[in-house]
């Protein structure tokens, strides 16, 4: 994908699509938005990370870096090749994702499915999966072997297992290869058709001018089979305990901070081995996305560190990341990156000339801009064409959810800078957006269809009752795709032929 060419996207998860199973997933409905975007004249579908969830039923804070989210597994595929009875399904929630009850019907069907394979599939599906496990055998052998361990145990912690395990000593992990051998072929299983349908649906994607657009958190969950499997690439004492944990300072939002508790990297054991591990990670990224932003970029120049002992943030402070040198390694081993670099929050010059030294577009949050004057950088006469334009992220508020809850003088600023009010506000900000000089532009779902804040996706800082929301297609109808596709068509980033101009 072409970041310097002018296009325009969506923001959508996959679990926010509809469907019958009680979340959205790589089904029907996956391929069926993908037209959506298509007559709507847009180029982009962006994600949040399709990594496996954890606290909170958080996208950023997975058990690897590298799997990809079993709940994501289409179940139509599955019947369709004849591994799967025809699932009764549940009453769920068509509005929200019922995690706590999803989860479970989710994984009892996939493991139904699962013995339905090795029972009854054909040799070029065996064959097939055989391939794929040891293609992917560098990260697959340790998340299998991880979640077949903690399968049994409730999933307790790894640094709790018995010593020989959670140490990795050669012994008691081949006893448990052995022992728990269906468990681990089971989690082999539903990674491989994660990506065969993930697969499945980037290629369609494609085929109709549609890319993916991937998310990359940059920190891993202690709790994971990337920290078991190496926790000397982290600041972990001998216990296996985080010394220093990640985060960021005190500021206006917050007078402790925030302390995400996510353990920090050892670069310089990173750079000894030429960020092979990040290369990895990168490498398996574009297999599955066209482009893909990195979250919280600015910790490649500079990192927030707190003591692990300490409750809040203000104990924490500022350490020098790794730098160009990683990025040149991985640029160096895979050629060039197609990446956007999340660079909001507390900004200094050394983020910039990274971000700017690697070639990387930033973010701009049109939210953000009505606080200050004329001279704000979020302000769309101050933003660069090496920029990707946003009306909010999953974090934000949904537009009309902004207006209602913004100050009277930003209200007032944002009415005279856009000839704006309450009603065709997200529109306005679209508009805006998209009649920027920004190469991209991208816009969540909720303000493409003027939703209020009962809608958004995520309150940073507030554990549960995120991640959850999904949209009904009869939000849709055919306004939105119609009004979408002319602003698109008007401002250089999509098919013309969309004004359907008179003569």
């Amino acid at each position: 994908m072409n970041l310097n060419q002018r296009s325009s996207g969506v923001l959508l998860h996959i679990t926010s699509l509809p469907g019958p199973h009680g979340m959205g997933d790589f089904g029907p409905n996956a391929y069926r938005f993908v037209d959506w975007l298509q007559s709507a004249g847009q180029s982009i579908w962006q994600l949040l990370p399709t990594t496996p969830i954890g606290p909170g039923d958080s996208p950023y804070q997975g058990v690897s870096a590298f799997a990809g989210s079993p709940w994501m597994v289409a179940l139509e595929p599955l019947v369709a090749k004849g591994w799967l009875s025809a699932p009764d399904v549940p009453a769920f929630d068509g509005a929200r994702v019922d995690y706590c009850h999803v989860t479970p019907w989710r994984e009892q069907q996939l493991r139904a499915a699962a013995q339905g394979f090795f029972a009854n599939a054909a040799d070029a599906d065996r064959i097939a999966f055989a391939a794929w496990c040891l293609g992917a055998q560098s990260w697959l052998d340790d998340y299998a072997l991880f979640m077949a361990i903690r399968s049994p145990l409730n999933g307790q912690p790894w640094w709790t297992w018995r010593d020989g395990l959670k140490r990795r000593e050669p012994a008691a992990l081949a006893e448990a290869r052995k022992t728990y051998a269906d468990e681990i072929a089971f989690w082999q299983f539903v990674q491989w058709q994660f990506d065969v349908q993930a697969g499945a649906l980037k290629a369609y994607a494609n085929k109709r001018g549609v890319h993916l657009m991937g998310d990359l958190p940059i920190f891993v969950a202690h709790d994971s089979a990337d920290c078991w499997s190496r926790p000397d690439l982290y600041e972990l004492d001998e216990d296996f305990q985080p010394t220093v944990v990640a985060g960021c300072p005190p500021d206006d939002l917050g007078p402790l901070g925030q302390r995400w508790g996510n353990p920090l990297y050892r670069w310089d054991r990173m750079a000894e081995e030429n960020y092979a591990w990040w290369t990895a990670r990168i490498q398996r990224a574009l297999s599955q996305a066209d482009v893909f932003r990195i979250d919280h970029f600015r910790g490649f120049a500079g990192y927030y560190e707190i003591p692990a002992d300490s409750p809040d943030a203000r104990r924490g402070e500022w350490k020098t990341g790794p730098g160009m040198p990683l990025f040149d390694a991985i640029r160096k081993a895979l050629g060039p990156l197609p990446i956007v670099a999340e660079d909001l929050g507390f900004i200094t010059d050394d983020v910039h000339a990274l971000r700017d030294g690697c070639g990387f577009p930033g973010m701009k949050i049109l939210q953000f801009a009505f606080g200050a004057e004329a001279d704000h950088e979020f302000l769309p006469h101050n933003w660069p064409r090496s920029a990707v334009a946003y009306t909010g992220t999953h974090d934000n508020d949904t537009v009309r959810g902004w207006w209602a809850q913004a100050q009277p003088r930003e209200r007032a600023f944002v009415g005279s800078y856009l000839a704006c009010g309450e009603h065709d506000i997200h529109w306005a900000m679209i508009r805006a957006c998209a009649n920027s000089v920004a190469n991209m532009a991208v816009y969540p779902l909720q303000d493409v269809l003027g939703l209020g804040s009962e809608h958004r996706m995520n309150v940073p800082g507030v554990l549960g009752g995120n991640w959850g929301w999904r949209f009904r297609w009869d939000m849709l109808g055919s306004e939105p795709a119609r009004v979408l596709g002319l602003i698109t068509a008007a401002s250089g980033r999509g098919p013309f032929e969309l004004l359907k101009l008179p003569g």
